[in-house]
């Protein structure tokens, strides 16, 4: 992303160009994503109430502005971000909505992975990508259900399997894509995912919670950028 050009007119992420309302927002929606991570890291819960939304509002706006290589493609990742907004609404509130934000983002994962073929999935890629996920999943998945079946509610184990097996396919239509932008924010997408299962089932670790917003922040930025 080389610079806004002002009035309108394109600036460049890769070879397609972003006008210049597109760049403020995701400009705006980094700052948004910054506050939040303070909020989270100071404990100042009013300002991440309003600063965690407000970047995924932020984010859809700038998606709509942009300049897509498909613009079917941009209607399906506007629908998985507004999953996304609703996920984050129901896991930032102070009752215990854990299934309902499970839902909305796995809603929010397969309109990713719809918005993702649309764009194009190379079939030897995508077929890497599963056996990347396939032997990341033989790894945390078992320590992971363990963790799920030996704790307070074993019953959330199949809701956690099916979100696994969502979040996998949308990784590996990613890397099907190619795009290194795509690559990235899904990476980081399931980074996240993964910390968050760790910490709720296994075992809490330092600045988790810090963790997890930073990696799902930069990674919806590496999606919502793969479509330029």
């Amino acid at each position: 992303m080389r610079g806004w050009a002002g009035g309108g007119r394109p600036v460049s992420v890769g070879d397609r160009p972003v006008t210049g309302s597109a760049f403020l927002l995701l400009a705006l929606a980094l700052a948004a994503a910054m506050a939040d991570w303070t909020a989270v890291h100071r404990g100042w819960v009013p300002l991440e109430y309003l600063a965690k939304p407000l970047t995924m509002v932020l984010l859809i706006s700038a998606t709509l502005a942009l300049d897509p290589t498909s613009a079917a493609a941009r209607a399906w990742f506007v629908a998985a971000l507004v999953g996304c907004l609703v996920g984050d609404v129901l896991l930032m509130v102070p009752r215990d909505l854990f299934v309902g934000g499970l839902a909305a983002f796995l809603l929010g994962h397969l309109c990713y992975i719809v918005g993702l073929h649309i764009e194009g999935v190379v079939a030897l890629r995508f077929f890497e990508g599963i056996a990347l996920v396939v032997a990341a999943l033989a790894v945390i998945g078992p320590i992971l259900l363990r963790g799920i079946r030996a704790g307070p509610d074993p019953s959330l184990a199949g809701p956690v399997v099916a979100y696994m097996m969502v979040i996998s396919a949308m990784v590996a239509s990613a890397i099907g894509v190619g795009s290194r932008a795509a690559i990235g924010g899904a990476l980081l997408f399931y980074a996240s995912d993964a910390l968050i299962a760790w910490n709720r089932f296994l075992k809490e670790t330092p600045y988790a919670r810090l963790t997890v917003m930073i990696t799902y922040h930069l990674a919806q930025f590496g999606l919502v950028i793969s479509l330029v």
